[in-house]
């Protein structure tokens, strides 16, 4: 299944001009990108689907520490993507102008990733399910509340430490006229539900001076904590 060019979302580094039809994720349109958009225009390790889908069919690819398998599977917002024949990790991040980017990380951080709590609940026995950001649920006895984000150990598949939603965390925008800025949680307004956030300015050309810090609002809905 493919989309037209013209209306893929905005955070995929992609030209707007081109082949007339992009592939379409398989889920998450808007919170993630394609894998074959990945390995062959973000990282151009392949020239085209099918080398992409001849690296997933060797096992080349893992994605958050499992093999990857459908190159329409999208990377989501902290996926963590390894190369293994170059024993290279990836994970993926927003630049400051919103758009999808890689980072490169060391092995030592290749075992975790950040994602947001959109729902909590309480199931027999007094079981606590935390449903995540890139669409995982977990049965877990820590302490945490809706709209906090928890680390993943990606290998024993388990929540290892909540990072609260509080004055001073850091953050970072996804969504919104805001998408890519971080910085710190100045105040939290629940009854507006929005957050007062203290951002770097890296524009040139603008009131503030690169470097110095603004302060913006932005929808709590719209925020991730981040480490």
């Amino acid at each position: 299944m493919h989309s037209k060019r013209e209306t893929i979302p905005k955070s995929w580094p992609v030209p707007r001009k081109g082949t007339a039809y992009v592939v379409r994720p398989s889920h998450s349109l808007k919170k993630g990108i394609p894998l074959l958009i990945v390995l062959r225009d973000l990282l151009k390790l392949a020239r085209n689907r099918k080398e992409v889908k001849k690296a997933l069919h060797e096992k080349k690819v893992a994605l958050n520490n499992k093999p990857a398998t459908d190159e329409k599977n999208p990377l989501l917002l902290y996926d963590v993507l390894t190369i293994l024949p170059a024993k290279k990790h990836f994970r993926l991040e927003l630049s400051e102008k919103g758009k999808f980017c890689l980072k490169e990380i060391p092995d030592s951080e290749s075992g975790t990733k950040i994602a947001k709590i959109i729902d909590k609940k309480i199931l027999k026995g007094n079981k606590t399910q935390l449903n995540l950001s890139d669409g995982r649920n977990f049965l877990s006895d820590i302490k945490c509340k809706v709209n906090d984000s928890v680390v993943i150990d990606l290998k024993n598949r388990k929540i290892e430490k909540c990072l609260p939603l509080k004055e001073k965390a850091k953050a970072v925008v996804f969504e919104g006229k805001h998408s890519g800025k971080r910085g710190e949680i100045i105040k939290i307004d629940n009854e507006r539900k929005m957050v007062e956030l203290s951002v770097e300015s890296h524009e040139k050309n603008t009131a503030e001076k690169k470097g110095e810090s603004k302060k913006i609002n932005v929808l709590i809905k719209q925020l991730m904590v981040i480490k």
